[in-house]
């Protein structure tokens, strides 16, 4: 008998040690796990990226006034020419023959001139006895003068004549390297309306240019004097340098996309750039060192719904229904604090005070919003309703960080040069000052994420800077949730993908 009650005891004793694992696993299993990632300080640099074509600084296209066959050639692919110096000779004899025309229309014209100035003479004499009219006087007088237009216009054509046949001889008009030939001997050179291309000469191959196609969106941070890099496919282990030399202003649609031609100036001391290349360009907008830094992931990672508000309530034993009834009393007070939003007076919006704004900052932010677009007043409503929020950067509860508070107090009272972007404090409202605007990152803080705000900076896509009091650096920052195994059992496939499929009243599968 006592054999058979221990027995019972023992495995009551089993029971329960089961049963406690099982529920200390469970637990375990609903708590959340989080992705972290460490606050570091580094340097940070902002790009624009773009493609663009290498081009010589200076290229002249080499044509044909008159037309004519190719009788002689002086110059060949990467010859190098100078200026005045013979390239190409076109066949003359057909012009000569013009040149000996327009002389001999020449000489006419000048023996006429000479008969009329004779004729002249002797009815200037016969007026002077009495024997001519004036009429007859002023006849000759006239045909002289027609006799002398007529020689003229033979001298001009003789020179015309004389041109067209020097323009059978073709010059280089730079120095430089001929890059290009598209005549060959005995080709036949027609120039009409448009002058033949029969050489490209590039100045000097040893200084080159990038042009690049900027999109709109960032066309706003390119400037002159910006730092470039670039590489070629011909060497992609070399990186090569610039500068920005030429925004241009000429809008470019292609397909609705607007760009904007930017001019960038390089050196091609050993010739390795050649025309026509495609260079992979990066403009460096803004590099700063030794700042504090926090990945992109942070700044966008939101913790679930029950980390906080009704949800947490609602996890702690809260019914479905309780939720259900507060949801009507939390839209309305949602719905306060917008209006509260929308004018720093209304009970429940910002503080008054020395922790907020005062009547008068009050006064000139109701008239900037009168005064502001559309677009305008959401971002500037954004930008005070997210730092004047209790527990962000000068907000109106955390009394930690005054610094967001003097930002909201500036913009109020319309300084700095900008509405959304806000400028750090002390470093001036020019154009060129750095501009941070407000963030949000959750650090990991005894096992649960602790909401911070702060202001970030620039950003290379992978790193934003950041600036706080509220984290340094080697703190931990939530940048995503592990999904648990029980959650991950419970996710079915979408149909078509190895999920249910549902076959209508009656189906089967």
């Amino acid at each position: 008998m006592n054999r058979k009650r221990w027995t019972i005891v023992a495995a009551a004793v089993v029971v329960v040690l089961l049963g406690a694992w099982w529920w200390r696993s469970r637990s375990a299993s609903a708590t959340p796990k989080y992705r972290t990632a460490e606050v570091e300080r580094g340097s940070i640099q902002s790009v624009v990226s773009a493609t663009g074509t290498i081009r010589p600084m200076v290229q002249v296209e080499v044509g044909s006034q008159v037309s004519g066959t190719v009788e002689r050639i002086f110059a060949d692919y990467n010859s190098r020419v100078r200026a005045g110096q013979v390239i190409l000779q076109l066949e003359q004899s057909s012009f000569r023959a013009r040149v000996v025309q327009a002389e001999a229309a020449v000489a006419r014209a000048q023996a006429s001139v000479k008969d009329a100035e004779r004729a002249l003479a002797r009815a200037q004499e016969l007026f002077d006895r009495k024997y001519l009219s004036q009429a007859e006087l002023d006849a000759a007088l006239v045909a002289l003068e027609v006799r002398k237009a007529d020689l003229k216009e033979a001298i001009a054509q003789r020179e015309v004549a004389q041109v067209d046949l020097e323009h059978t001889t073709i010059r280089a008009p730079i120095d430089g390297v001929v890059i290009s030939r598209s005549i060959d001997l005995g080709q036949t050179v027609a120039a009409s309306l448009q002058a033949p291309k029969l050489f490209v000469i590039a100045n000097n191959l040893a200084e080159m240019q990038v042009e690049t196609r900027i999109d709109e969106a960032d066309i706003g941070q390119i400037r002159q004097d910006l730092p470039v890099t670039f590489t070629v496919d011909a060497f992609p282990d070399r990186e090569f340098e610039g500068r920005v030399t030429q925004v241009r202003l000429e809008p470019i649609d292609d397909q609705n996309v607007v760009t904007y031609t930017t001019v960038i100036r390089t050196s091609n001391p050993d010739g390795r750039l050649r025309p026509g290349m495609t260079a992979n360009v990066t403009v460096q907008i803004e590099r700063r060192d030794g700042v504090l830094r926090v990945p992109n992931a942070a700044l966008r990672f939101r913790p679930a719904p029950k980390e906080g508000g009704s949800g947490r309530k609602l996890a702690a034993g809260g019914s479905a229904g309780d939720a259900s009834r507060r949801a009507p009393r939390e839209g309305a007070r949602g719905a306060g604090e917008a209006q509260a939003a929308t004018d720093p007076g209304t009970r429940g919006g910002w503080q008054r005070g020395p922790g907020g704004l005062s009547d008068e900052q009050r006064a000139a932010w109701r008239a900037r919003m009168k005064s502001a677009s559309p677009d305008e007043r959401v971002r500037l409503r954004d930008s005070m309703t997210t730092v004047m929020r209790p527990g962000s950067p000068g907000g109106g509860d955390s009394g930690t960080d005054t610094r967001g508070r003097d930002l909201v107090r500036r913009r109020a009272a319309g300084g700095g040069p900008r509405l959304n972007p806000m400028v750090e404090p002390g470093s001036g409202a020019g154009a060129d000052a750095p501009t941070y605007r407000p963030g949000t990152v959750y650090v990991l803080r005894a096992g649960r994420p602790e909401r911070v705000g702060l202001l970030t900076g620039i950003t290379d896509g992978a790193f934003t800077e950041v600036r706080t009091d509220q984290i340094q650096s080697g703190d931990l920052v939530v940048v995503g949730m592990e999904a648990s195994a029980r959650a991950s059992a419970n996710l079915q496939p979408p149909p078509g993908m190895g999920g249910p499929t549902f076959r209508g009243p009656g189906g089967r599968r």
